[in-house]
């Protein structure tokens, strides 16, 4: 139990597990039909509570939505932030934390780098989280720094650099740092989509080839 769990009251406790329950039912209605899909109504139903009820614990659809994104974000931020201590900023170790998070769960990748939901817009507080996971990819791909003559596209993000928030990181890693987190998304999505089902190949090698390009390093036996 957390120190803010023990200083709940009844009351709160109780309702931090109703919360709790809404989420996990969210994320098995997810899993079915997709995060568009997603009902309140049918989750009150699955709870045995009326509609009403339900909105007491979270507002509307969208409150519902920015919980769970918020969880996402906020468990791979966790996730790359103890690897980049772990590893010293190291891209390799970051990239390996990326695919572990992103397999143990791959509903929870989807809704945070899958299709966009209509309607919803996230909060602010969420950019914020996400800018934490940004950040520790900048660290890393500023070491070592990135080699050769600079980029048309570098150039143009001198001046296209909100996505990095303040970090101080020049274009050449920016742009390197941008390279890395596209190329590793794009592996990633088309094996939890099932993309490579049937094609004969090991998707694990695949992300490794990938990471050892990206980091100018001869591709280990093992799997990433």
């Amino acid at each position: 139990m957390t120190e803010a769990e023990k200083g709940a009251t009844p009351r709160e406790r109780y309702r931090a597990q109703v919360r709790a329950e809404i989420k996990q039912r969210a994320w098995e209605q997810i899993a079915t039909a997709g995060a568009s899909a997603l009902s309140l109504n049918a989750i009150a139903k699955q709870m045995g509570m009326s509609g009403p009820a339900l909105y007491r614990y979270f507002g509307g659809r969208d409150e519902l939505i920015t919980a769970l994104v918020r969880d996402a974000y906020r468990s791979l931020a966790d996730t790359i932030g103890a690897a980049a201590a772990d590893g010293g900023a190291d891209v390799t170790a970051l990239a390996h934390a990326l695919r572990a998070w992103a397999l143990a769960d791959p509903q929870r990748y989807f809704l945070v780098y899958g299709t966009p939901i209509p309607g919803y817009h996230a909060p602010d507080d969420i950019t914020a989280i996400a800018s934490e996971i940004m950040a520790h990819l900048l660290d890393a791909c500023a070491e070592p720094p990135a080699d050769g003559p600079e980029t048309g596209f570098a150039a143009h993000l001198a001046d296209h650099r909100d996505w990095a928030a303040d970090h101080p990181a020049p274009p050449a890693v920016l742009h390197r740092a941008l390279t890395l987190w596209t190329r590793l998304h794009g592996a990633l999505s088309l094996e939890l989509a099932g993309h490579f089902t049937g094609m004969g190949f090991d998707p694990a090698r695949l992300y490794e080839a990938e990471v050892a390009a990206l980091t100018h390093r001869t591709p280990s036996d093992g799997t990433a």
